[in-house]
């Protein structure tokens, strides 16, 4: 007669440690038929994937929060999602976690030849351009076509900051570019003239106008040596500061923001900038 395992007896073998091959055998017992978790047996690549680019962004937020017991937590849920990635392709005999970890280890060594080959010392400029060869290089290797036009290669699924970002920088190598910030600056204040022209005429066409604006201020922050997504976190935590400010400032008189004016608030929002 065959006897059923105790719950306890299941999850004795799975006490946290710090060894990977743990992981890799928690992530095979939720994804077991039956004896697995149901909603990790529902899960595939593409539903996944949202979870995967915002943990992403819960390491970022950790970092620009300077939280290192958070980036911790939120390291070790971004790993789980490289892990649960690898589990499923494992499930269909594509790959494991372990071809995954041998595919980056040979592409670290094999882009860092001045690390780990005989090419001389770099500068980060040139280790970038050495970086960028070696990848097409790697691509040629595999009969990959060179995808077509200059801008190609550019995720369509990228945060539109970043991915603005990406094709300016793209066409900056083959020579679409300003020399000097002060002409972008010239583009911006274009940009805000047509927005205005837009608003007082065809405001149907205000949000396209609206768009170029934010494409020219990326291109500005590129040109500042600037990351747009970072800039734009460290903007919007900026703002919840102030505005928090104001809040605490008008609980203090009794009042909620609903509750006082624009001009009252604008002055809490003066103080709250000049505080700091």
């Amino acid at each position: 007669m065959t006897v059923a395992k105790k719950a306890s007896d299941t999850t004795a073998a799975f006490t946290p440690a710090r060894d990977i091959g743990r992981l890799l055998d928690i992530m095979a017992a939720l994804r077991t038929p039956k004896t697995g978790c149901p909603w990790d047996l529902e899960q595939n690549f593409a539903t996944i994937a949202p979870y995967t680019i915002a943990e992403a962004y819960e390491v970022a937020d950790a970092i620009a929060r300077n939280d290192l017991a958070d980036l911790k937590d939120e390291l070790g849920d971004l790993l789980l999602q490289v892990v649960f990635h690898a589990r499923m392709a494992q499930e269909q005999q594509a790959f494991d976690f372990g071809d995954v970890v041998e595919a980056i280890t040979a592409k670290l060594i094999r882009r860092h030849p001045h690390v780990f080959g005989e090419v001389g010392a770099q500068t980060p400029r040139t280790v970038e351009g050495l970086w960028e060869r070696i990848k097409a290089e790697e691509k040629a290797a595999r009969g990959k076509p060179e995808p077509a036009g200059a801008l190609a290669g550019v995720p369509v699924a990228l945060p539109a900051l970043t991915r603005a970002l990406k094709l300016q920088d793209k066409a900056s190598k083959v020579g679409f570019d300003w020399n000097d910030p002060r002409a972008v600056l010239s583009k911006i204040r274009e940009e805000a003239d047509e927005i205005q022209a837009a608003v007082d005429g065809d405001q149907a066409h205000a949000a396209g106008e609206v768009g170029d604006l934010l494409f020219a201020a990326v291109n500005l922050a590129r040109h500042l040596n600037a990351d747009p997504e970072a800039v734009l976190r460290q903007t919007n935590a900026k703002f919840e500061r102030r505005f928090g400010a104001i809040e605490k400032a008008l609980a203090a008189r009794g009042k909620k923001p609903q509750d006082a004016t624009l001009a009252e608030m604008d002055a809490l929002w003066d103080e709250a900038k000049a505080s700091e």
